[in-house]
């Protein structure tokens, strides 16, 4: 019991001492956060917190290896795994330190996590079995992706929730906590030291990044928290052997685990980049319900604490019991996101609908498209370009086209045309007026054309440009250019 409360009391003054360091570091080399759209805060703050964790981290596991017989024989016989967990933890966190002074790309954070989850594979930290009481999965070659799949969502979970003042660090020290407990309960010595340590230079730095902050963990905190957290609770559960090792540290991890998903659906279903940014979080919901900042930090802690509290059960239920206690807790976050208004079947169900009307549509005038371009290849006189151009805009849903010229006499004329299918009511066009190029020296001509909404302006886009880029590949001087590619003589064209 000394030792683990010089564990917790090393690391946590660590962080107490070293974060205002880390700080004026960070000023000194403009590693700030400056404030903007998507920020909550007005004034700049520091970013680089996230090593004054990972330093106090690393004094608090000195006095395991120093000052305890049972506590230094348990980390030797488990170095080689313990220096796999750091090597890959310390590179993603210098991934993130990269990021937080001049800029990552996501692809690039991306796939050094993919990199760093599979390293942690070859050494045998992966989830090779599920056992639930009376039936034990094994999963084989599927343990390396699902081991993947688990780190990396961990990983970038815990970083997308940084957003307000004190949440991730937060919600990490719940989630170390359930660790610890169930490292303790499973008689894993290496890994209750790690969670202590790491407890305890969360809660030293918890005194300066809780609201209003003054120094923010940055990336290099976030992801180093998220991977080391994820990595963890795989070692756990390989040693408990059971499906509570990795389901209750899921549901302290609940709150940026189900936001990571909603927000990458969200993203998905408005057809928008899943690394894109947004202000739709959970957090930002409840800033926008008229909380303040501090709490609604508070109430996600209490959430997680809550969630936290009630998967414990799961450590005393046996068989399907245990899937009860996961299913309700679940249940309960799960209620929490609808009632602030994360997630909505009802507006999800809709805009599945509407995505694939719109992709079903995009297919359909795609293959108009690819037939109108064959029409106007074939066309050899200035008759045949304007009833094939007639055919595509009839195909196209075009409503109407014009095209004025000035004859060699002076003399004006115009080309109409109506698509006699029923069209949206009036008013309810896209009209644009392309160039249309011709041999004769001077300006293009002009075409103008109706295109009706429908409903759906995309869609009225999407044709207007198909059937533009057919005018412009097909003009009229590329059809005197086909003609004497063919050998025959110009047919003429009366302008």
């Amino acid at each position: 019991m000394t030792t683990y409360l010089t564990i917790y009391t090393a690391a946590m003054l660590t962080a107490v001492l070293a974060t205002p360091a880390i700080a004026r570091l960070a000023r000194a080399w403009g590693a700030v956060d400056a404030p903007g759209i998507r920020k909550i805060h007005r004034k700049a703050i520091p970013r680089i917190g996230g090593t004054a964790i990972v330093l106090a981290m690393l004094v608090g596991m000195i006095p395991a290896c120093v000052l305890d017989g049972g506590t230094s024989q348990a980390l030797r016989e488990t170095a080689d795994r313990l220096v796999v967990l750091f090597a890959t933890s310390l590179l993603v966190f210098l991934l993130g330190f990269i990021d937080d002074i001049r800029g990552v790309r996501a692809r690039v954070k991306l796939l050094v996590q993919v990199l760093a989850a599979v390293v942690l594979c070859l050494f045998g930290i992966r989830i090779e079995q599920a056992a639930l009481g009376w039936r034990t999965v094994e999963l084989g070659w599927f343990a390396w992706p699902l081991t993947v799949l688990w780190v990396v969502g961990i990983t970038n979970a815990v970083n997308l929730i940084d957003g307000l003042d004190g949440l991730a660090a937060g919600i990490c020290t719940v989630a170390c906590g359930v660790i610890l407990i169930l490292s303790v309960y499973s008689n894993h010595v290496v890994m209750a030291i790690l969670m202590l340590s790491l407890l305890g230079s969360l809660t030293g730095f918890l005194i300066f990044n809780f609201n209003p902050a003054r120094v923010f963990m940055g990336d290099c905190g976030s992801m180093f928290l998220g991977f080391l957290l994820a990595a963890s609770s795989v070692m756990c559960a390989t040693q408990s052997q059971t499906i509570v090792g990795l389901a209750l540290p899921a549901l302290a991890l609940g709150v940026p685990i189900f936001d990571t998903l909603f927000t990458m659906l969200r993203r998905i279903l408005e057809r928008r980049g899943v690394m894109s940014p947004d202000h739709s979080h959970l957090h930002h919901k409840l800033l926008d319900m008229g909380l303040r900042h501090r709490h609604v930090v508070l109430l996600l802690y209490g959430l997680t604490l809550l969630a936290a509290g009630l998967g414990m059960f799961m450590m005393v239920t046996r068989d399907a019991g245990t899937l009860v206690v996961f299913a309700c807790v679940v249940l309960l976050l799960l209620s929490v996101f609808r009632f602030v208004g994360v997630v909505s079947l009802r507006r999800t169900v809709r805009s599945l609908r509407h995505n694939l009307e719109i992709a079903q549509q995009a297919r359909q005038d795609r293959r108009q498209f690819e037939r109108s371009q064959l029409r106007m290849r074939r066309a050899a006189s200035f008759d045949g370009w304007w009833t094939a151009v007639c055919a595509a805009a009839k195909d196209m849903d075009v409503a109407r086209i014009r095209m004025r010229w000035t004859e060699r006499d002076g003399a004006s004329r115009t080309l109409r045309w109506k698509n006699p299918a029923p069209h949206a009511p009036p008013g309810e066009f896209v009209r644009t007026t392309v160039p249309v190029a011709h041999r004769r020296a001077g300006p293009p001509l002009r075409m103008e054309m109706d295109v009706p909404a429908n409903g759906s302006l995309e869609s009225a886009g999407r044709r207007l440009a198909l059937f533009s880029r057919l005018i412009d590949e097909n003009s009229l001087d590329s059809l005197l250019c086909r003609d004497a590619a063919a050998g025959s003589d110009p047919k003429e064209v009366p302008l």
